[in-house]
């Protein structure tokens, strides 16, 4: 099993930036691809950036693309930079790990998830 905790949540006001963190622990063998989703109250998980296990290849939402960059210092640990941040961006951020070492946008084809941190953005 993987186990991953997300960091770096909070309130921002609109134009703002965070950076939230995702470490991975346990079994991180089984680790490879990476990727941030979130939900905001009322509506579904969405997808908003992935990365490849080596980190030379990345994906991201249309709604977040030349905003967020998501990196990752090694296969343990991802990051995920949010600046010019907007009220829409709130939710609750997601990270997840699946197995194969290509990046996905589908959420089923990810298995290990984190608890999610707060991202909440005031206008």
């Amino acid at each position: 099993q993987v186990q991953l905790v997300e960091s770096g949540g909070g309130l921002v006001q609109a134009g703002g930036s965070l950076r939230l963190s995702c470490v991975a622990s346990g079994r991180t063998i089984s680790n490879g691809a990476m990727g941030w989703f979130r939900q905001a109250s009322g509506k579904e998980r969405e997808f908003v950036a992935t990365i490849s296990y080596g980190g030379g290849t990345t994906s991201y939402a249309n709604s977040v693309k030349g905003r967020f960059t998501i990196s990752r210092d090694n296969v343990n640990i991802v990051y995920l930079q949010m600046n010019s941040l907007k009220p829409e961006d709130t939710a609750v951020y997601y990270c997840a790990a699946r197995r194969r070492l290509d990046p996905s946008d589908e959420e089923f084809s990810y298995n290990y998830w984190g608890q999610g941190t707060q991202v909440t953005v005031s206008s």
